[in-house]
């Protein structure tokens, strides 16, 4: 199920968080957060976007091979966001 807020919320994390010269407006949903046809992150952004991400939306992002493939644009952060929470609401607390 689409979800505009968190998308946006993504993209305003990612503007604070990493000091974008741009603005969330101007990233595109599936606009490559790596390399030079995209935003132009690089490892050391890596980081602070798994940080960030704990901070924000309580979704931690355990190594290099989940970041790969979750931290690729803002729609597969999205998604890697709601897979987690799904996981949450399923997992019983003891």
């Amino acid at each position: 199920m689409p979800d505009p807020d968190l998308r946006q919320q993504i993209k305003q994390m990612l503007v604070k968080n990493l000091m974008l010269q741009i603005t969330a407006e101007e990233i595109g949903d599936d606009t490559p957060l790596f390399g030079p046809n995209g935003l132009g992150l690089d490892s050391i952004d890596a980081l602070e976007l798994a940080v960030s991400m704990e901070k924000t939306f309580g979704v931690s992002v355990p190594n290099s091979e989940v970041a790969g493939r979750a931290l690729r644009s803002v729609n597969t952060i999205h998604d890697y966001i709601l897979e987690k929470r799904a996981e949450k609401a399923q997992t019983p607390s003891t």
